[in-house]
């Protein structure tokens, strides 16, 4: 019998409101800087290798920050900007990174239903998500944390593990007190959420909302609104 439902928080429960070509031509046309586009699709592909954070286990939170604001002045500056770089470079993180950025995250139209439909159906609900930085305070501005028993994010200090390691879904199961049997896991990266939650003897489910992921696993659903009906039949 399942228990409790586990979700990723990005692009699960919540998003960013704008990518990051329209926030980097709102900064740049402000300052008239010219911008070399051609390097733009490299320059971000090396921005989000660097920026994803640093390794759990040796993890420190301000060395983490100094590294992902290190990582968007080489964005900026693999694009041509040589004025106002570091000014430049502090507005962009604070348009664009979660770790600066909170007030830009926003929560998909099904999210709020299904964690009502959830909670009032007695199930425990938990987010395990990789995270620099604890995510209570940022689901406590979206007006979502007092849905879940435990909020638990890869590079808080108790914690310090990453999707797919199987130990941030052992330490959720201990927080909550079920089974791995009872418990499933819905997010949509299936190294992490699918190889991760399997590798725990947790049932996954694959959300996959812009339908690009088909036939990826076996269990998967396009919004959250379609958890309840799946998990009825459990």
């Amino acid at each position: 019998m399942i228990k409790a439902v586990f979700f990723d928080f990005y692009q699960t429960l919540g998003v960013w409101g704008e990518s990051l070509r329209p926030r980097l031509q709102k900064i740049t046309d402000r300052y008239g800087c010219e911008i070399d586009w051609e390097r733009y699709d490299t320059a971000r592909g090396n921005l989000y290798a660097d920026a994803s954070g640093s390794d759990p286990m040796t993890h420190d939170l301000l060395e983490t920050m100094q590294q992902i604001i290190d990582s968007y002045r080489d964005f900026l500056a693999a694009l041509g900007v040589r004025d106002y770089l570091d000014q430049m470079t502090w507005e962009l993180l604070q348009s664009e990174h979660s770790l600066f950025a909170a007030s830009a995250a926003m929560l998909y139209d099904d999210t709020v239903p299904t964690l009502e439909h959830l909670r009032d159906a007695g199930f425990k609900l938990a987010i395990v998500s990789n995270w620099d930085t604890p995510l209570d305070p940022l689901t406590e501005r979206l007006g979502i944390a007092h849905y879940f028993d435990i909020i638990v994010a890869s590079h808080d200090t108790r914690v310090l593990s990453a999707k797919p390691d199987p130990h941030i879904f052992n330490y959720t199961l201990a927080a909550v007190d079920v089974s791995a049997a009872e418990a499933v896991h819905v997010g949509d990266t299936y190294e992490a959420d699918i190889v991760g939650a399997r590798n725990a003897g947790i049932r996954p489910i694959l959300i996959d909302r812009d339908g690009t992921q088909t036939g990826k696993w076996d269990e998967t659903i396009r919004s959250l609104s379609e958890l309840p009906k799946l998990l009825s039949g459990v």
